[in-house]
């Protein structure tokens, strides 16, 4: 009689096993297949800032140096994306965004740059492209949060040390000036 319950023990913790096990698992799968999603629309931008570089040299000659940095900043977003490494593609979207927001900046100064239907209709679909990042970002958060949180709590760590779980990377933003204050005089 005793060797069921030590039979039925050892099978309860085999199916504990198994469905820790599995749930780890397809959080990893989800939350890559999360980042794909973020990568399809990351190609997306980086071929469209060509084209808005060309709209923008036109008006604005004289802003070569932050054409240049929006130019290098997108190689290198271009670059990284190929590596498997989250954190460093996220720091080259991060310093490409930076250098998008330097070329609005430029358009909010030439008013016959704003009204070219050209620029106007590239500025469309750049606005398009960064809310879906926005919003893919929010996903692939959501699920490398869950699969963090599955990995480092009792009892499944154990598990997790195993199957060499490691630990995934928020996609934050990380700009100048972003997380501070802004000071407001009356």
């Amino acid at each position: 009689m005793w060797w069921l319950i030590v039979i039925g023990i050892v099978v309860i913790a085999i199916l504990w096993i198994i469905i820790i096990y599995n749930k780890i698992v397809k959080l990893d799968i989800l939350s890559k297949n999360a980042w794909s999603d973020i990568d399809v629309i990351l190609k997306k931008r980086h071929n469209l800032i060509p084209n808005l570089v060309e709209a923008v040299k036109g008006y604005a000659a004289h802003e070569k140096e932050t054409l240049e940095r929006v130019i290098k900043a997108r190689q290198m977003a271009v670059n990284v994306s190929s590596s498997d490494d989250i954190e460093k593609r996220i720091k080259a979207e991060n310093k490409l965004t930076q250098s998008l927001r330097n070329i609005m900046a430029i358009a909010e100064s030439y008013p016959e740059l704003k009204a070219n239907q050209q620029f106007a209709k590239i500025m469309e679909e750049l606005k398009e492209i960064e809310s879906e990042i926005e919003g893919a970002r929010r996903y692939y958060n959501a699920v490398v949060r869950d699969y963090n949180t599955k990995i480092k709590v009792f009892p499944n760590m154990f598990i997790a040390s195993i199957i060499k779980a490691k630990e995934k990377p928020f996609y934050e933003i990380e700009m100048e000036g972003y997380r501070e204050t802004p000071e407001v005089k009356f």
